[in-house]
């Protein structure tokens, strides 16, 4: 794993599903010799993470949206699907899914989302330029030292026998992609290592608890959101009696997509009430239902083809442009504690669940009066989990009612994720924040402080060559985009800080000579200060070479990449605002390919246009573009 001194390394600490779309994105983007290491601890992670390993996902765990929105190429929207129906090894598989044609608005089981990536991954370092390789490595990075001329990161690899094996590996940039973080709930205290106790319901031991458990067995499960579901799922779809109880904080039922779902952006008028100052929470949750009731009428009245079951979420997305400008009106205390109060409640506005797995749930519900099978909503406060002297566990639930016990023979702690990174106890977390290079986000704390390219701010407020993707930005997503619930992490939020991290690393790692990252930004500004005063021309031979640009770092065979990149500097030197001096003309050239990349950067991740509009937009839809 030698660098060699004419390639830069870019290091990727993490190889689930944020490391590995940002890897294929670098392999795609760069254009000259480049080495991508993915360095994952847990081999069984690889190209998938927590969320998509085999091990912790049987074939009854389905995506939590449409098959056809989990394409890793925002601009390719039904590149799963087709892979799943054409590309896919389906060896082994079981049925129904070993016969099942995927459907755009259909499930998927999401343990071949690891073969998915596995192949889109090979196929990116097959089309990689000359001199562009790929790297994977096993470890586990537990510190990183930022130098002049690179950084330094510890590397611990296990031995069979002793301490681990601890190596220092130089790179000149490295991406954060480490994923959800585990929170070790309070509650549980006294019953994490117990037989009947389920803290990871996504892990190999987890399911294996859950699949061997006796059929009239009684559970309880902490939580009533998605991870939930697939717990209650599973034990249902294995024909189990016994009581099910599912304990919430706020009572919360997520809602079942409609028939033929498609995600869609409505335009609604801003929720002006909302920028007014903030005076206290009663007051402007006030204002935010007023608002609410008004949006949701506007979309009844002037959408009828919107369901109604999906009204909500279109009034959240049409909002998220405005809602950055609200968050600054209140106070950094007042903000945190209204997302911890309605957090899960607006996680349920903005995303529902697909039939397949919500109808076994609502069934169940149905049959919550004792009857075999039978699911029940339990609201309150997990207080505690204790063992009981029967050996099973009891759970204390305190509500605004009242205090009671659950007695169960399992209890599944939902998989709670841990956003305060100042609560993290892994050693990198810990040796980042101790060295300043990473600070918690100020405003919510959740995630990290990053700069508007995704590159982490240290405790002096500056940035370095170390980038975040994923639920490290869980924050920033918050404040600088209006994203809510799990779309401030999730596969959306991955597939835009894939590119947008990719291109700035290449950028960095690629500079165009005697042109710097200062004037690339200076001459974006002025680019769109001056767009309208130039001539009709000149502003068309700009956006041709966008599309140009975008289209190539959209496109995943070599040959296409290249002949775009002919095309795209042979329009760059036919606008006609060029310098005559040909050292001048050179130096612009040089300068408009990188303005032009950050532009092109901004369309590929425009979250106001869903991808369909984004490929009509970047010329790239077909005639057969509903066809799989």
């Amino acid at each position: 794993m030698s660098r060699s001194g004419t390639r830069p390394r870019v290091l990727i600490v993490g190889a689930g599903l944020a490391g590995t779309a940002t890897a294929i994105r670098l392999l795609c983007f760069a254009r000259r010799p480049l080495e991508v290491v993915l360095l994952e601890r847990r081999s069984d992670y690889r190209s998938a993470g927590v969320a998509y390993h085999r091990d912790g996902n049987p074939w009854d765990y389905v995506f939590n949206i449409q098959a056809g929105r989990m394409s890793v190429f925002r601009e390719d929207v039904l590149d799963f699907v087709r892979w799943a129906n054409h590309e896919a090894d389906r060896g082994g598989w079981p049925e129904p899914w070993a016969g099942s044609r995927f459907v755009e608005q259909g499930p998927a089981p999401r343990r071949i989302f690891q073969d998915y990536l596995d192949d889109r991954l090979a196929e990116a370092r097959r089309e990689a330029r000359p001199g562009v390789v790929l790297v994977e490595a096993d470890g586990d990075a537990v510190d990183l030292e930022v130098g002049p001329t690179g950084v330094d990161v510890t590397v611990e690899r296990p031995t069979p026998d002793g301490p681990p094996a601890v190596t220092v590996l130089r790179a000149d940039h490295v991406v954060l992609a480490t994923g959800l973080e585990l929170r070790e709930p309070a509650f549980a205290s006294e019953v994490r290592t117990h037989a009947s106790f389920i803290r990871n319901p996504y892990s190999e031991a987890g399911i294996r608890k859950l699949v061997s458990l006796p059929s009239g067995a009684d559970v309880a499960i902490v939580g009533s959101v998605l991870s939930a579901y697939d717990s209650a799922g599973l034990l249902l779809r294995r024909g189990h009696t016994g009581r099910i109880q599912l304990i919430s904080r706020t009572g919360t039922l997520f809602r079942t997509y409609p028939d033929g779902h498609e995600h869609g952006v409505l335009s609604l008028p801003c929720p002006k009430t909302l920028l007014q100052p903030y005076r206290n929470r009663a007051e402007f949750l006030d204002r935010v239902r007023a608002e609410w009731d008004t949006a949701c009428s506007t979309v009844v009245r002037e959408h009828p083809e919107v369901s109604p079951v999906v009204v909500a979420e279109r009034v959240v997305k049409a909002w998220e442009p405005h809602l950055p400008e609200a968050i600054e009106r209140i106070p950094t205390a007042e903000l945190r504690g209204l997302l911890d109060e309605f957090g899960t409640a607006l996680a349920a506005l903005r995303v529902g669940v697909l039939e397949y797995t919500m109808a076994v749930i609502e069934r169940a519900l149905d049959r919550a009066d004792g009857t075999d099978g039978a699911v029940e909503l339990v609201v309150g406060r997990v207080e505690a989990v204790v063992p009981a002297e029967s050996g099973r566990l009891l759970v204390s639930v305190v509500s605004a009612e009242e205090k009671h016990a659950i007695e169960a023979d399992l209890v599944v702690s939902n998989f709670g994720r841990e956003s305060d990174y100042t609560r993290v106890e892994q050693p990198l977390w810990r040796n980042l924040l101790r060295r300043g290079l990473a600070v918690p986000h100020e405003r919510t704390g959740r995630g990290l402080e990053v700069d508007g390219r995704g590159a982490l701010l240290g405790s002096g407020g500056e940035s370095g060559p170390v980038s975040a993707v994923g639920a490290l930005r869980e924050g920033d997503e918050i404040v600088r985009n209006g994203r809510t619930g799990a779309f401030t992490f999730n596969l959306a939020a991955i597939k835009n800080h894939s590119i947008a991290v990719a291109a700035h690393v290449v950028e960095r790692l690629e500079p165009e000579e005697d042109v710097s990252s200062e004037e690339v930004s200076l001459g974006l500004v002025r680019r769109r200060g001056a767009l309208g005063n130039l001539e009709e021309a000149v502003r068309e031979g700009f956006e041709d070479a966008v599309l140009l640009e975008a289209r190539r770092m959209a496109s995943r065979g070599r040959i296409e990449r290249e002949l775009l990149d002919s095309r795209l500097d042979a329009r760059i030197r036919s606008m006609g605002d060029r310098p005559t001096r040909p050292t001048d003309a050179a130096r612009h050239d040089r300068l408009m390919r990188a303005v032009v990349n950050r532009v092109a950067v901004e369309r590929l991740t425009d979250v106001s246009v869903t991808p369909r509009q984004l490929r009509r937009q970047l010329g790239m839809a077909t005639a057969g573009e509903q066809e799989d």
